[in-house]
């Protein structure tokens, strides 16, 4: 289908510098093999969609606006973590709460620093709300060097596990970056966290430590609610405070009924979550397996998704990516520097990791 260039004649001069963040693509085709937007492969918790069904049974509730704060919801995330309501904030996905992060706490003098290899909306952001950033490389081998980020700072933020490498950075890391700049909001967006195989790779805890370690997080990935769009951040009281209050002069009722309760009866229900979280942790190791067999190199990925070359003798890694999509499998391929003989793959099911080997294994021989 052929497109257009809009008129923007009647747009103001911010927005037509503006490059939006390209998504994921959602293909309309059936029989797909999805695997390029890291959504889990299980449903959500029975608990959860049990809970949303009850709103909808009950069709009075629909009538009146949700709870703006949404404080069950964060009182049973900060339970759940060890921390005072006060430390929780939630919004419309991770994405939006982070957008409002880079609104409250990285429009400086100073210039954001983040990685050169990192999620791709964090420079759309940046653009957004005219903040100045310093990319800093990740090593050869994509990890990440805290003592790169020595430098004059107006915040830091990274994903961690990295995205789209999968690479997971230690607490003991994050505990120095915060040490080294007290003056500067440390973000660590941990939407793939539940995945690492070290149950204490989070960096929540040391929101007991430090005031200025931020942390984000989603329900999108690991809880399978990415249909939902509930985010939320965890950090000392007056970071919440100033999220809460961008938040009151932005949208002041931002998760509907549906949300709040979905997600709350998602976290309660603990016993599903460690069961999927460990099935697709021994999904994405036989995944990896499988990809080594084949010659692929993969990176250490503490994510549902694993980052792979495939160092085939006569294919580029575009090729593969093409011929994937021909046969019905669909992964990310960026054509950028350093990563463009990549391919990121989400962990699918079994049925869906032995398609993607299946094709792979006609497509190298």
């Amino acid at each position: 289908m052929m497109t257009t260039k809009p008129d923007t004649r009647l747009w103001s001069a911010k927005i037509r510098k503006l490059t939006p963040y390209v998504a994921g693509e959602q293909p309309k085709a059936d029989n797909l093999c999805k695997l390029n937007t890291n959504e889990n492969p299980f449903p959500p918790s029975p608990k959860a969609v049990q809970a949303m069904q009850s709103v909808l049974a009950d069709g009075q509730t629909l009538r009146l606006y949700p709870d703006p704060e949404s404080d069950e919801l964060c009182q049973t995330l900060a339970q759940y973590h060890g921390l005072d309501r006060s430390q929780v904030f939630v919004g419309n996905g991770s994405d939006e709460v982070l957008a409002f992060i880079f609104a409250c706490f990285f429009a400086k003098e100073r210039p954001l620093l983040m990685p050169d290899i990192s999620y791709s909306f964090y420079p759309v952001y940046a653009q957004t709300f005219e903040i100045q950033t310093q990319l800093i490389a990740l090593k050869d081998d994509f990890s990440i060097d805290t003592d790169d980020y020595r430098m004059p700072s107006g915040g830091i933020i990274l994903p961690n596990p990295n995205a789209p490498t999968g690479v997971l950075l230690g607490v003991d890391k994050i505990a120095k970056l915060a040490k080294e700049h007290p003056n500067s909001v440390i973000v660590v967006d941990e939407a793939y966290i539940d995945y690492a195989d070290d149950k204490t790779a989070s960096a929540i805890a040391l929101i007991h430590e430090f005031d200025n370690v931020l942390v984000t997080q989603t329900f999108s990935k690991s809880r399978a609610l990415a249909g939902l769009r509930v985010g939320m951040a965890f950090g000392s009281a007056h970071l919440i405070a100033a999220l809460s209050t961008y938040k009151n002069s932005f949208n002041s009722y931002p998760l509907d009924r549906l949300a709040q309760k979905g997600a709350t009866a998602s976290i309660l229900d603990e016993a599903y979550f460690q069961e999927k979280r460990l099935a697709v942790i021994n999904l994405r190791k036989e995944l990896v397996s499988s990809l080594v067999a084949l010659g692929f190199e993969v990176l250490p990925s503490s994510a549902n998704f694993v980052f792979a070359k495939p160092n085939h003798a006569t294919l580029s890694t575009q090729e593969i990516f093409e011929k994937l999509r021909e046969q019905g499998v669909i992964v990310r391929h960026w054509d950028k520097p350093r990563i463009k003989e990549y391919l990121r793959i989400t962990v699918g099911t079994d049925e869906q990791n032995a398609r993607l080997i299946e094709v792979l294994s006609q497509i190298l021989t």
